[in-house]
């Protein structure tokens, strides 16, 4: 079973939404094509942070020679 790919910020704010005006979690995941866990999750982080932006950092090792040495 693989990763699944990120939600865009539209997804998760369109998750807001329809949790903040009374939606199930089963109806709210439906359309955005995500899991029920995800919905909680997405809901859970916008009621502590206000605000449904990633801020992951990128992963790996960082590049030797950057944009202009190429």
């Amino acid at each position: 079973m693989g990763k699944r790919k990120d939600l865009s910020e539209f997804d998760m704010e369109q998750i807001v939404m329809a949790r903040r005006l009374g939606q199930s979690i089963s109806k709210t995941a439906a359309p955005v094509e995500c899991s029920r866990s995800a919905v909680v999750s997405i809901y859970q982080k916008w009621s502590k942070e206000e605000t449904v932006v990633n801020r992951r950092q990128g992963h790996g090792r960082p590049r030797l020679i950057d944009a202009r040495g190429e």
